[in-house]
């Protein structure tokens, strides 16, 4: 079940805030401009590919569209395996999005299946939201965030664009991320 966890940026260690209440989380991410909702989860066939994951969810996807005007749309699968080259391609993976960074357009996600976090970095506040299947999450344009998928990760997620560009992550150059509870330390609370 989805967990959002608020610390004071300053103070990592003891959450202000700690919940899996639906409407809390709802509104707590609204005051910050976040859209937080749950979708029906549908059955995905295995090894599904984009194209299938997009039909399965056409319905819900074409209502965002219509509403926030996304032009590009697609597909990250990443699937657990026991190999060394997963843990590799994990790990870069992970390391990718583990900075604190903005974007200069909407990041709206769907998990179709797995989790991951999200961690919104507003008005010196740490707001991490444990997603999991069914959740929809939009951090609007410019907070500055960063998204941990844990160290062993697995998941279908359905990324929303307004341009071709795709994902284009503004650094900050901040080690605050380095300071807060992993995916791996939230996973352990959200089980």
């Amino acid at each position: 079940m989805t967990l959002l966890t608020v610390w004071n940026d300053n103070d990592p260690s003891t959450p202000e805030l700690q919940t899996r209440d639906f409407d809390t989380i709802h509104d707590v991410l609204a005051g910050l401009g976040a859209r937080f909702s749950r979708w029906e989860l549908k059955e995905l066939p295995e090894n599904a590919t984009q194209e299938q994951v997009l039909e399965l969810y056409r319905a819900e996807i074409d209502a965002v569209n219509a509403e926030h005007g996304y032009t590009l749309v697609d597909v990250v699968t990443i699937e657990r395996e026991d190999t060394e080259e997963y843990r590799a391609q994990a790990d870069a993976a992970r390391q990718k999005f583990l900075n604190e960074h903005q974007h200069d357009d909407d990041e709206d996600r769907f998990f179709a299946s797995g989790s991951g976090v999200f961690y919104l970095h507003v008005g010196g506040k740490v707001h991490a939201v444990f997603c999991e299947a069914g959740d929809l999450l939009s951090v609007p344009k410019d907070t500055t965030h960063w998204f941990d998928m844990g160290t062993n990760p697995e998941y279908v997620s359905v990324r929303f664009f307004h341009d071709d560009d795709g994902w284009v992550g503004n650094f900050t150059g901040s080690d605050v991320s380095s300071r807060f509870a992993t995916y791996d330390e939230l996973a352990s609370v959200s089980a």
